[in-house]
C-alpha cells in the first residue's frame, strides 16, 4: 500500500521567519494539530472537514524538483504528528533538499533526531498567552542542536518574561539559535526591542511574520 500525505497546502514563497528568512522555499503543510493555540493563523488547516491533497513521496520529490528550489519547510497543523513522516522526511533529504521541520513544542523529537540525514527543526515554545503552555514536552531542548532553533512566540511582556526565563534555566542561547516572534496584531515589534534593550538580551533575535508585511495577512499559499 502506498503511503499518501495530506497536504493542505503546498506553494513556493519565501520563508518568513526563523534561520533562512527571506530565502526561496517550497512549503508542505500538512492537515491536523494537536493543539489550539488562541492566535493560531492556519486553525483552518486543523479542521475535520478541511480538504487535503493525499501526494505519495515521489508525487512529493517531483513537484518540488519541477519548482526550482533546494529549501523545503514541512509545516502544519503539526507535520511531526502525521504517520510516517520520518519516511518522507528521509526521502527528501537524501534528494538533496534542505529540510525545516516547523514543530509546535508537544511532539517529541528523540524519533526524528536520527534519522538520515538529520532535519534542522524550528521548535516552537507556547508562551502562557497561548494557553498551550502546559503541553510543552521540555526534554526536547536536550536534543537541539546548532542547526536548530526555538521560536517563543509573544503576545505580551507577561510571554516575553516566560521567554527570557525558559531561555535562561535551559541555556537554549548556547544550544541553538533563539527567535521573539511578535503575535500579529497584538504586540509591536517596538515592545519586544525595548524589552530586548531594558534586559541587555543579547542572544535571542526579533523576527517578524515577513509574509504578512508582504501580502494581506490572512492571505493563504504565500
Amino acid at each position: 500500500m502506498t503511503i499518501t500525505y495530506p497536504l493542505v497546502e503546498k506553494f513556493i514563497s519565501i520563508n518568513g521567519e526563523g534561520p533562512k528568512a527571506g530565502m526561496m522555499a517550497a512549503f508542505l503543510r500538512m492537515k491536523g494539530c494537536n493543539l489550539s493555540c488562541n492566535y493560531c493563523d492556519t486553525a483552518w488547516a486543523n479542521e475535520p472537514g478541511c480538504p487535503a491533497e493525499h501526494l505519495g513521496i515521489e508525487e512529493i520529490l517531483r513537484w518540488l524538483k519541477e519548482s526550482g528550489t533546494v529549501n523545503v519547510t514541512l509545516t502544519g497543523g503539526e507535520p511531526l504528528l502525521v504517520p510516517e513522516i520520518g519516511a518522507l522526511i528521509e526521502a527528501l533529504g537524501k534528494a538533496g533538499f534542505s529540510m525545516e521541520i516547523e514543530t509546535n513544542g508537544s511532539v517529541p523529537l528523540d524519533p526524528f533526531c536520527s534519522l538520515s540525514p538529520r532535519p534542522a527543526f524550528t521548535m516552537d515554545y507556547k508562551c502562557p498567552d497561548s494557553d498551550m503552555e502546559d503541553s510543552m514536552d521540555l526534554d526536547n531542548f536536550s536534543l537541539l542542536t546548532g542547526q536548530d532553533s526555538v521560536k517563543f512566540v509573544v503576545s505580551s511582556e507577561r510571554d516575553l518574561e516566560r521567554a527570557r526565563e525558559i531561555t535562561g534555566q535551559y541555556s537554549l542561547s548556547e544550544r541553538c539559535r533563539v527567535y521573539l516572534s511578535a503575535v500579529f496584531g497584538r504586540i509591536e515589534p517596538r515592545t519586544i526591542t525595548e524589552y530586548m534593550i531594558r534586559h541587555q538580551w543579547n542572544d535571542v533575535r526579533l523576527q517578524l511574520q515577513m509574509h504578512k508585511f508582504i501580502w494581506p495577512p490572512e492571505q493563504r499559499g504565500v
